[in-house]
């Protein structure tokens, strides 16, 4: 058999038009008969092409308002047929069928139908496609004969086949079938899933967010240098159908490829700024942010950011929530400063001019444009968090930091000012993307010490001390749990500490207390804790 297999009858069932049109014209200007049923037919047709409606060609009419309309022996003879075995050539011809040699079905949009807010279960059900996975499983089945696209991003390789082979080659048709069965695997968890939530009849358990069995499919979009070490193996996947903004729906604009660790800042570095409305920087350094601010631009936010701990801020990562201008482009660009990475919801033009050009880091920075607005009410992310251990998956919702979390319980005979409220807010936000134990100092609203990953909190304290310096006199400080003994709040007074801000919840929480109001500290309590292991 040849490699090159020539195109001569397509089937088409699309419910995204998205390059309809123009993939049809390129298979009619080549004589290619187009098939196609219902609203797929009507669009073609509507474009002045000659199409024939499916069940003219099959002699059956569509039936169960439309359920049925693409299981036929004529439809999937022809796809399933094998051109190099005269017993199938030969059914073929007593049943008067034509083989399909391109299948270009895409399926009901299920996912997106449940996606929605109030959607009903019996139109989640009549969104199952039945149909279309069958007719694209048996062209996939096939692909030895048959090309099968699911994903209009795939036309413009299928015309190039087409446009310069004259047909599609046997390695092209192997990968599109290799697409298929992962959208199919991936279309079948997505219904299973929906099932398994209890949407349909309320369990006599009760619902439970976790499904008995949890399904998990990623696409790989690219292969990493190395992991967190250059001895181990890494590669970055991405959830189909995720909305962003988020790493996966992010554009590199400039610089080296990103690496295993790169990402896994640039993510915290996201999560951290994307809880703030005002212009917010921050700098990531192993997965710790050492520096982050706000202020009335995004420039200023940053020169406060890198001024809280600018040692450690050297090769770190930088997020913003705004725009990447000229006037921040310069902070960053400052001699002596370092970045590794850069994550915004855009850049303009005369900071990228800037950015990409400095002669001593212009072809290593890295620059990830979100092409998304930032904030607390950008979308949050969906489904669960995940972690693999030996032998299984920890399973979990996604933290999130309170909104208002300056509104907690104040159980202190001094209740915090209002300058120390809004320092604290920014504090506990900052503190929930450091690694437990966490604790973090602020001034004004600018981190100024940071303590982490910490076995005792009395030595995150002492270390968030430290970094913060003089800068801890009249400082506040967060604490991402509870403190277990009253050293860790005494130690933070001594720095010159006026406020504080955590959980509560221990036994001891009386002693702390104590502590507080012997030294005047104002304290609030939000009641809810953000361990980040």
């Amino acid at each position: 058999m040849d490699e090159v297999v020539p195109v001569r009858r397509a089937l088409f069932s699309v419910s995204d038009k998205r390059g309809l049109l123009d993939l049809a014209r390129v298979l009619a200007a080549r004589g290619v008969q187009l098939l196609a049923s219902g609203g797929t037919r009507a669009a073609l047709a509507e474009a002045g092409l000659a199409v024939l409606e499916v069940a003219d060609y099959t002699g059956q009419p569509e039936i169960l308002g439309g359920r049925l309309k693409t299981l036929h022996p004529k439809l999937h003879g022809g796809i399933l047929a094998r051109r190099d075995v005269p017993e199938d050539l030969a059914a073929l011809a007593a049943q008067g069928i034509e083989p399909i040699d391109l299948v270009v079905v895409n399926l009901y949009p299920f996912e997106a139908t449940v996606a929605r807010a109030g959607v009903s279960f019996e139109e989640a059900v009549e969104n199952i496609d039945i149909g279309g996975p069958s007719l694209i499983r048996g062209a996939a089945k096939n692909h030895a004969h048959v090309a099968v696209v699911v994903d209009p991003d795939q036309y413009p390789a299928l015309i190039d086949q087409l446009s310069t082979l004259g047909g599609t080659t046997l390695e092209f048709r192997r990968s599109l079938a290799a697409t298929v069965f992962a959208r199919s695997a991936q279309y079948e968890k997505a219904i299973s899933e929906y099932f398994e939530r209890g949407n349909s009849v309320p369990s006599t358990a009760g619902e439970c967010a976790f499904p008995p069995t949890f399904h998990a499919q990623f696409q790989r979009r690219s292969i990493l240098r190395y992991g967190e070490n250059p001895h181990q193996r890494a590669a970055f996947y991405v959830q189909p159908g995720e909305p962003g903004p988020n790493l996966a729906t992010a554009r590199i604009l400039h610089g080296k490829e990103l690496s295993y660790n790169n990402l896994l800042d640039l993510d915290s570095a996201l999560r951290l700024v994307r809880l703030f409305t005002e212009p917010c920087a921050c700098i990531l350094k192993h997965n710790n942010p050492c520096g982050a601010a706000v202020a009335a631009t995004a420039d200023e936010a940053f020169e406060l950011a890198y001024e809280g701990d600018p040692v450690s801020a050297f090769g770190g990562i930088v997020g913003f929530n705004r725009p990447v201008d000229r006037a921040t482009a310069e902070r960053l660009c400052k001699p002596g400063r370092f970045i590794e990475a850069i994550l915004a919801p855009g850049f303009e033009p005369d900071a990228l001019a800037l950015l990409t050009t400095r002669p001593s880091w212009k072809n290593s920075v890295r620059l990830l444009d979100l092409a998304a607005p930032l904030g607390p009410a950008a979308p949050a992310p969906r489904g669960f968090d995940l972690r693999r251990v030996e032998g299984g998956l920890l399973v979990q919702d996604w933290d999130a930091v309170e909104t208002h979390p300056d509104s907690g319980a104040v159980p202190t005979k001094r209740p915090p000012t209002d300058a120390e409220r809004a320092s604290l807010a920014f504090a506990w936000r900052v503190c929930g993307a450091v690694k437990s134990n966490a604790i973090v100092l602020v001034k004004g609203r600018q981190l100024v010490g940071v303590g982490a990953g910490q076995m005792s909190r009395l030595d995150s304290v002492r270390i968030a001390v430290s970094k913060a310096g003089d800068k801890a006199q009249g400082a506040v400080l967060a604490s991402d749990a509870f403190f277990p003994f009253r050293d860790g709040p005494d130690a933070a007074a001594a720095a010159g500490v006026t406020a504080l801000i955590q959980p509560g919840g221990s036994k001891r929480d009386d002693e702390t207390l104590a502590s507080c109001d012997e030294h005047e500290m104002a304290m609030i309590l939000t009641g809810r804790r953000h361990f980040r292991h």
